[in-house]
């Protein structure tokens, strides 16, 4: 009994907090994508260099799915904008403690351009339709955000980086093998974990004009 009064007191928490964070002034809007884009920089210090690549292994992609959940559709696609733009401006909060113009047009800057269609993507769907949060929603939408919202540019400018820097047309297996393929066991549990977490943390009902609110069950918040 107990247990079942916590669960319902948790769930009408995480409404609140939701429901607050729609009717944030810009100011204070502002401030918590700061916070989410400061998120990113710490995630991205978590890095791997692996020898046959020039893209490491870095943590950022689970604080980029996050932050659509936590922030909804615009705002979590601004908080990637604001790390990518700091960032270039020379905030060494890119992977390995670096800023610049250098790694927006390095082998790196497609995959933080796709940082921010990921955030927006996500955080698109799970705002606008409360069918999207369920586990298997989310789970699936943060796949096609991560391997193609995020790898997409990525692999674009990794493949013209490498023509220009190495002077050869790289193969397409090739390509993969260093722009997608190491990566696939790290981001998939990432992107497992992001949707488990949104799941507990998004509410199961309207809280900011959803689409299919008048068709959703009023029952779980």
């Amino acid at each position: 009994m107990q247990g079942i009064v916590i669960v319902d007191k948790y769930r009408k928490e995480r409404y609140l907090v939701f429901k607050w964070r729609c009717s944030l002034a810009l100011v204070n809007k502002i401030t918590l994508a700061f916070g989410i884009a400061c998120l990113t920089g710490l995630m991205a210090q978590i890095r791997i260099p692996l020898p046959w690549t020039p893209v490491p292994i870095t943590g950022q992609t689970f604080a980029v799915l996050i932050a659509g959940v936590l922030l909804g559709r615009w705002w979590g696609g601004i908080s990637q904008a604001m790390y990518l733009g700091i960032g270039t401006a020379g905030l060494p909060w890119f992977a390995g403690w670096s800023g610049g113009y250098s790694v927006l047009i390095g082998p790196t800057g497609g995959y933080i351009i796709g940082f921010i269609l990921a955030a927006l993507f996500v955080g698109h769907f799970t705002d606008k339709y409360i069918k999207a949060r369920s586990f298997l929603c989310i789970l699936g939408l943060m796949m096609f955000a991560n391997f193609v919202l995020i790898y997409g540019p990525g692999l674009l400018q990794l493949s013209v980086w490498l023509y220009l820097v190495k002077g050869t047309q790289f193969t397409l297996w090739r390509v993969l093998w260093i722009g997608v393929i190491p990566f696939i066991s790290g981001d998939l549990t990432k992107v497992v974990l992001a949707a488990a977490i949104a799941k507990i943390i998004i509410p199961k009902k309207a809280f900011n004009k959803e689409v299919d609110a008048h068709f959703s069950a009023p029952v779980a918040q």
